[in-house]
């Protein structure tokens, strides 16, 4: 069964991709979302087994892989509790969206080869959550990152889609190096990639030391920052984070995929998965918490003013990735889990919602251009609510009654309060404030849509706002390059197809919460996480009542500031926007990382690559093999070929001067002949 789960997506993708022109694109759809649901099936019923079993690791050979010397490396599949966690969210998450895409890309003549990269996508998820050592997990992570370049990249007849996919390639190249860097450290230390060996094996390593450049640096801190560097590029935290909005690009079911369930939750698995590592590692835990913390804040900045409905979501992604890393920093690595498990069901659905629109929109991507869509497309609206209330957290905390991200964000923020250490302070005032910007772009977003008067009919003005890293400030182009808005008697539902996974997905995002509270984070964790994650004592307690009510508290102020300017007073937010002020520029340029990057990285590189062309290769290669040395044989070649005239006279000519020039030698030399 576990086999059948994690192959049964890549047999899709074979066929889709090999057969898709011979069998069709329809055959193709319903080949590589059947057997995805194949899957999903087999996950819930494994999630039920393992929860059932006490959490006890099964695992499973495939193959015999590496074996090399002392070096060992099979394939096998690993399922314990987080595994069986990851498996629910991943085949779950992608049926859905297999489902959606049947309505979405309709009218996409290569239908057969957008499933066929989807169920790949998929498998190398599924194949990287099911390792059972370090070399099998980073086959999947690349696999991981080679889907997500055919994905975002998709429509590759746009250089937007094509730039974007070679940024989320490259920048995760740079993450990737480090986390190659750890897998041989690991190897190196420990003699061994198997993860319940180099688990059983770290508590020996505490404290101990190894040279470097006169260095003494910590062992296992220098491994878990070297696998943490990975984390940061797979799951775009702050300074890998580049690649993370251009992803956008992509067709709208491949932005729900990757920011919900695939590739981007790959690094918080990752930190969760080695938790008993870096348990043992303070420092790298207080390096994972600042870096979590402050991107989370980092993210919800930049979300703030951002107009293109996509972008906001994904902006979002960013700021939560950042609260999993925090809590897995407190060493609540059951609470980064369960926020990963709540955040894939409202985060598809906000993708998937969004996709709802832009579809009823033709395609049209920028809400300066929406509002008033609730009552052409009124169960988008409903599923859009739901999935804000669920993203923003609404609850009530001494009742415990809220939506799914009530749960879990609490919990993430709770447990920063609770760690009572100064990153943990930090941790938790950032989340705190990365909280209320959260419902403000939420609800600024949401109310922009759907609420107000509709403004498709109306000219924006883009001239007067900052450049974007697209097209000075234009809206990014849309799925199929559109821009026309169309009227609101035109704004309609999108067909049944896309509507049902929106459904289930609501389902989620309302009751997975309370539903796995107890499991997750409750009396029953110790039990339910066993063999599989290290849960740690002193995250539930009892907290002041400021604690408990701050995040429904910033939560409530983000709405009210929304509501006012968008509501209330648009006039206000319009002017305010026309100013372009300091904080404005700053928010909405993204802190300039991306101009930064090509002031230090970028424009270098492009200036030594020009030097390597124009001086290496012109004038030192060229200059001296084709255009030198080359080109003077060629020269002699031509004048001796001009010496071939085909007359006798002339050769008897040469003859009779070269016995000439033969005798005069001899004489000067004194030599007879």
């Amino acid at each position: 069964m576990y086999a059948a789960i994690v192959f049964l997506p890549l047999l899709g993708s074979v066929i889709a991709g090999l057969f898709g022109r011979v069998i069709g694109a329809r055959a193709s759809e319903l080949v590589t979302t059947g057997l995805l649901f194949v899957s999903a099936a087999l996950s819930v019923v494994a999630f039920t087994q393992v929860a059932l079993g006490g959490g006890e690791t099964q695992i499973i050979p495939i193959l015999s892989w590496i074996h090399s010397g002392s070096f060992v490396a099979d394939w096998m599949v690993r399922v314990d509790t987080i595994t069986a966690v990851m498996l629910v969210v991943v085949t779950g998450v992608s049926s859905l969206v297999h489902l959606y895409s049947f309505g979405y890309m309709a009218d996409d003549p290569h239908r057969a080869r957008f499933f066929s990269y989807l169920s790949l996508f998929t498998f190398a998820m599924l194949m990287l959550v099911t390792a059972n050592n370090f070399l099998q997990l980073f086959f999947g992570w690349e696999g991981v990152g080679l889907a997500s370049y055919l994905l975002i990249g998709f429509w590759h007849t746009r250089p937007s889609a094509n730039a974007a996919a070679m940024k989320a390639f490259i920048v995760n190249r740079v993450g990737d190096f480090g986390f190659a860097l750890g897998i041989f450290g690991i190897w190196a230390v420990f003699g061994t990639l198997d993860f319940d060996e180099v688990f059983a094996a770290a508590p020996s390593m505490v404290g101990r030391t190894f040279e470097f450049a006169g260095f003494y640096p910590d062992i296992l801190t220098t491994l878990c920052l070297l696998l943490f560097v990975g984390a940061m590029g797979k799951s775009a935290q702050l300074g890998l984070h580049t690649w993370l909005p251009d992803a956008m690009e992509g067709p709208t079911p491949v932005s729900a995929l990757i920011h919900a369930a695939t590739m981007v939750t790959a690094g918080v698995f990752l930190v969760c998965r080695c938790s008993p590592m870096f348990q043992l590692a303070p420092t790298a835990l207080a390096f994972v918490t600042i870096v979590g913390a402050t991107t989370a804040f980092f993210a919800a900045t930049v979300g703030l003013f951002q107009n293109d409905i996509k972008r906001v979501i994904a902006y979002s992604t960013c700021s939560q990735l950042g609260y999993m890393f925090a809590a897995a920093g407190v060493m609540a690595y059951n609470a980064a889990m369960f926020h990963l498990f709540t955040h894939a069901f409202f985060k598809a659905l906000l993708f998937l919602g969004a996709g709802s629109v832009i579809h009823a929109m033709h395609h049209e991507q920028e809400m300066r251009k929406m509002g008033g869509l609730y009552k052409a497309i009124p169960f988008t609206w409903a599923m859009m609510l739901i999935g804000n209330l669920a993203l923003t957290g609404v609850g009530i905390p001494l009742l415990h009654i809220g939506f799914a991200g009530f749960y879990s964000k609490d919990a993430i923020i709770n447990s920063a309060f609770a760690a009572h250490s100064g990153v943990g302070s930090y941790a938790f005032t950032l989340l705190l404030l990365a909280a209320g910007m959260t419902s403000f772009y939420a609800w600024r977003q949401f109310l922009m849509t759907f609420h107000g008067p509709y403004r498709g009919d109306a000219h924006v003005d883009h001239g007067h706002q900052p450049a974007d890293d697209h097209a000075h400030d234009e809206p990014l182009e849309n799925d199929h390059g559109h821009h026309h808005a169309p009227k609101l008697s035109e704004v309609h539902e999108a067909p049944l197809v896309m509507l049902v996974p929106l459904g289930i997905l609501a389902l989620g995002a309302l009751f997975a919460g309370a539903g796995f509270f107890h499991a997750f984070l409750g009396e029953g964790a110790h039990e339910f996480w066993r063999h599989s994650l290290v849960v740690v004592e002193g995250h539930e307690g009892h907290l002041p009542l400021w604690v408990e009510f701050g995040p429904l508290v910033v939560t409530a102020i983000g709405f009210l500031i929304a509501y006012y300017y968008y509501i209330l007073h648009p006039e206000v937010a319009a002017r305010m926007q026309a100013k372009q002020g300091l904080l404005y520029l700053f928010f909405y340029n993204k802190w300039y990382f991306d101009e930064l990057y090509d002031f230090l990285f970028v424009r270098p590189a492009r200036r030594f690559g020009r030097f390597l062309w124009k001086r290496g290769d012109g004038t030192v290669i060229d200059g001296l093999g084709p255009d030198g040395i080359a080109a003077r044989v060629l020269d002699a070649t031509r004048g001796a070929v001009r010496l071939q005239t085909g007359y006798v006279y002339h050769y008897a000519l040469a003859m009779l001067l070269g016995v000439v020039g033969l005798a005069t030698w001899f004489m000067i030399s004194g030599g007879a002949p």
